[in-house]
């Protein structure tokens, strides 16, 4: 007689050490499994409550300045330094990992209204209102590191005075020259007392300024006569210009994507544009209910952060319509700048309040060291997340967001006079002969003309 057993060796099932993991199992046959799709399902749902209950963007504020926060910059040597600029001069290095005032650069009479910092970290530029250009040498590392607050303020390298008040600067990513806005377009070198080059275009002020991160010779202004203009530093004569119907405040380019750059616009609206095709842009991001004064890239290329006069600071996808985050709190005043951290972990704001604030680019984000299994967990219930976010119920809870009574009603305004304003163009398109009517879309629609 023959008898089958079922045997198995006490190896395959015993933990070597008692810290070892427990071996697991699995048979993955679908059949075994017919409730795997709502089980799933559940998980998701379940995740996206999580997501909102442990959302705490809020990291801390910097506070120090005793006026408006006006400008920012990153080193790009050092990831947990900032620069910031105030109206009333002052100029201060901040550590983010400790949240206070590592070194301040006195000396600007006015407001202070462009910072920048040279490609290899050791230079600070910075300019403003009182017509001067100030070079700073950057505190070293160890200073940064350091806990001796006895003498923390510095004495500029060079001070360059000029004719006109200074509205922005920029620094190449890749050479030793950078360019001043103002009433003309200035080129500049750390060597010289006058500039090397000049730029103009109408008569109108040059309000904001940015360098292109893949060509170093090619940057993007924007002016208060509404255009943006494309110069190269290689022309004797401006290359490109676009004319809006409202005035663009800032500008960033997409650092892995240089031929893209996005504008922030007084209207409440951000517009992507292809350098290489400015009568169209690739697309339009809006949320925001007031102007946005500033803008700055993820250093992914995937997202940008925007900071308005709506006392609100929105995170967009490169290429979404709409924001996926929006970040407020009742202190908060109207936002002047923003910025990404070098790590794109961290979003830094300066507002009218006075302070820097720190956030969490994702809000329910867990800080702090993530243990392997932790990490695991965290990467399944995203695309779980993301296989389900179709649905409706996953959908509501994941769009939802608590907005302050003013935003709200701001937006609800708004909505109700584009649906006014798309009524009237159908009725009117309804009574009119056949094709006498075209309709302009979106992306074209707030572009006056391109001058070449």
């Amino acid at each position: 007689m023959r008898v089958k057993v079922i045997s198995r060796s006490t190896d395959e099932f015993t933990r070597e050490r008692s810290q070892d993991l427990q071996r697991v199992f699995r048979n993955f046959d679908p059949n075994l499994r017919p409730q795997e799709k709502a089980v799933e399902y559940v998980r998701a749902l379940n995740a996206a409550k999580l997501e909102k209950i442990f959302a705490r963007p809020f990291v801390g504020a910097m506070d120090g300045h005793i006026d408006a926060v006006s400008c920012m910059a990153k080193n790009p040597n050092h990831l947990k330094g900032i620069f910031s600029g105030s109206m009333d001069g002052d100029v201060r290095l901040w550590d983010l990992a400790t949240r206070r005032t590592v070194r301040q650069f006195p000396g600007h009479q006015g407001a202070v209204r462009g910072l920048t910092v040279s490609t290899d970290g050791q230079i600070l530029v910075s300019c403003g209102t009182d017509c001067t250009l100030r070079l700073w040498k950057v505190p070293v590392d160890t200073i940064m590191e350091s806990d001796d607050g006895s003498d923390n303020s510095s004495q500029p390298l060079a001070v360059h005075v000029w004719k006109n008040a200074f509205w922005g600067v920029d620094h190449q990513w890749d050479g030793d020259l950078f360019a001043t806005a103002g009433a003309q377009v200035d080129i500049w070198n750390h060597n010289r007392s006058q500039p090397v080059n000049s730029f103009e275009w109408g008569k109108d002020t040059v309000t904001s300024i940015r360098f292109n991160p893949g060509e170093p010779n090619l940057l993007a202004t924007s002016a208060s006569d509404r255009s943006i203009s494309i110069y190269d530093l290689r022309l004797s004569t401006p290359a490109r210009k676009v004319i809006m119907r409202t005035k663009t405040n800032s500008i960033a380019w997409n650092p892995m994507e240089p031929m893209n750059f996005t504008a922030a616009n007084d209207d409440g609206s951000c517009y992507s544009y292809d350098v290489r095709k400015l009568n169209e842009a690739k697309c339009v991001h809006k949320d925001h209910v007031s102007s946005v004064m500033d803008i700055d890239y993820s250093p992914t290329g995937r997202e940008f952060v925007t900071g308005s006069y709506d006392r609100s600071v929105r995170i967009f996808q490169y290429n979404g319509g709409h924001s996926r985050e929006m970040y407020h709190t009742k202190r908060m005043q109207r936002v002047f700048c923003v910025k990404f951290s070098c790590d794109a972990s961290y979003i830094i704001s300066g507002s009218d309040d006075t302070n820097l604030r720190l956030w969490k680019a994702k809000a329910s984000e867990q800080l702090g060291v993530i243990l392997p299994r932790e990490k695991k967990k965290h990467e399944y219930l995203e695309a779980v997340k993301n296989r389900y976010k179709h649905l409706s119920e996953i959908k509501r809870i994941i769009r939802h967001r608590h907005l302050p009574k003013p935003i709200y009603k701001a937006t609800k305004q708004i909505r109700e006079i584009t649906d006014s304003e798309r009524r009237k163009e159908e009725r009117r398109k309804a009574h009119s002969a056949p094709g006498s009517i075209q309709n302009k879309p979106l992306r074209t629609r707030r572009i006056v003309k391109e001058v070449e």
